[in-house]
């Protein structure tokens, strides 16, 4: 039986549209957008402007539980990225299954509230805390895929591959949790995942997370990637979020990881570089070339101090960028969506940096950030989501127009109200296939 919903206004190409109403099937996917008129018992969303739903496509869901527990001078001199890994490596390993289930739930109903409907979760912690491992090597991946299941949100558990502690390198005793030392090993737990009998309802999937160049050696990396593209999954990858990183691998190949997975054939279009801060104007053009795609975490990456990615220069190259909330220090996928432009402009000491110049209308940059949290999120981790039209997902997630974050915006600035003021109080419904998991601003677990 098909459900439709009739709010005041839905974001449509591009644009909000009113009297407008999105009919969804029992399968949980759009049939058709309609005038309110063909949809007579249609579900009314009075006040509300309805919008695709959010993808977070770079997640650590146990990192949720140090959120406020880092920010404090260390007892070293100097706090940085590497000192605060500490003080999560510390956190995760006093993490059990129920923990981490507990952990993840937790992160995934707040994303839910925020209107975020799929998340790409880079899960690592494979084994118990003393480095032995489960009788089922995935227990904790499907603790992860089950909190997202009872929340109600979309799933890519992107199972991450971890060698060693980095290039000449003595194993560190903090990541024997994540340690898998073969390509046959991982590729054995990868595919007993992905084999794993489920319900055929779209709801979670499987890609392929080599961690880093650092975390993974080459040969180990060539073989995972081969088997991603061969099966025809999403590959995830943190690259060049630290200046350390980037170094370590020089001095290791001869190359700079951009280069290296360039020159090793390892860029694709299923291919996401998450983070890529620290790179130069060749890498920013290999990845281009590649058809890859980059993974922006703007509130992490200011929490860590890594950096500003340079996305006015991926921009300018054609790359897709999309966004995620990484360490969850904060969940608000529209915040990261103005940081790209907000720490740009602190950066360069100027405006609209990010505007494209064919497009003077007053949303065109909200319209380019929001597509950052919803098409190419949705790209990133394979999935056919993040847009309204016929045949996609019902997923979305709605505003209330008389909330005092966006009220008085006219329609044509609407989009920009949204995506540069609208708070997370604004968002009160959502619905992921075709089924209201938030309404009124309440989960249905709190219901």
């Amino acid at each position: 039986m098909n459900r439709a919903w009739l709010p005041d206004l839905i974001y449509v190409d591009g644009r909000f549209q009113a009297d407008r109403t999105v009919v969804c099937d029992s399968t949980g996917n759009i049939v058709e957008i309609v005038g309110s008129s063909e949809a007579p018992h249609a579900i009314r969303l009075s006040n509300r402007a309805l919008l695709p739903g959010m993808v977070n496509a770079h997640s650590h869901a146990f990192q949720r539980v140090i959120r406020g527990r880092t920010e404090h001078r260390s007892q070293h001199s100097t706090d940085s990225f590497w000192t605060w890994r500490e003080q999560m490596y510390a956190a995760a390993n006093r993490l059990g299954p129920e923990e981490i289930y507990a952990a993840s739930r937790m992160a995934f109903l707040e994303m839910a509230l925020t209107g975020i409907t799929a998340v790409g979760e880079f899960h690592y912690i494979h084994r118990a805390p003393d480095g032995s491992a489960y009788s089922d090597p995935n227990l904790l991946a499907r603790e992860v895929i089950r909190a997202a299941r009872d929340v109600g949100i979309r799933i890519a558990l992107l199972r991450v591959a971890y060698a060693r502690a980095g290039y000449q390198t003595e194993a560190n005793p903090l990541q024997v949790r994540f340690i898998e030392e073969s390509p046959e090993t991982y590729l054995k737990h990868l595919e007993d995942l992905v084999n794993t009998p489920a319900p055929d309802d779209g709801m979670d999937w499987v890609g392929v997370a080599p961690h880093s160049v650092r975390a993974v050696p080459l040969d180990y990396l060539k073989t995972i990637v081969e088997f991603a593209n061969e099966h025809d999954l999403p590959v995830h990858m943190h690259v060049a979020e630290q200046p350390a990183e980037v170094s370590a691998c020089i001095e290791e190949y001869g190359r700079s990881p951009v280069a290296l997975l360039e020159t090793e054939g390892l860029l694709s279009k299923r291919f996401t570089a998450v983070h890529a801060i620290h790179v130069t104007p060749k890498a920013i053009a290999a990845i281009a070339r590649a058809d890859a795609m980059v993974c922006a975490c703007p509130t992490t990456e200011r929490n860590l101090g890594d950096g500003v990615v340079p996305v006015d220069a991926y921009f300018n190259a054609g790359v897709t960028v999309a966004l995620g909330s990484d360490s969850h220090v904060q969940i608000d996928l529209l915040e990261d969506a103005r940081e790209l432009e907000y720490h740009l402009r602190l950066q360069k000491t100027a405006r609209n940096v990010l505007a494209p110049a064919d497009d003077a209308s007053t949303s065109a940059l909200a319209r380019r950030l929001f597509d950052c949290a919803t098409v190419s999120g949705a790209k990133s981790i394979g999935y056919k989501g993040g847009r309204l039209e016929p045949g996609a997902p019902a997923d979305f997630f709605t505003v209330d127009l008389d909330d005092p974050s966006i009220a008085g915006a006219l329609v044509d600035d609407l989009l920009a109200n949204i995506v540069f003021s609208g708070s997370r109080a604004t968002v009160r419904d959502v619905v992921v296939g075709g089924k209201r998991i938030v309404e009124d601003g309440r989960h249905f677990s709190h219901r």
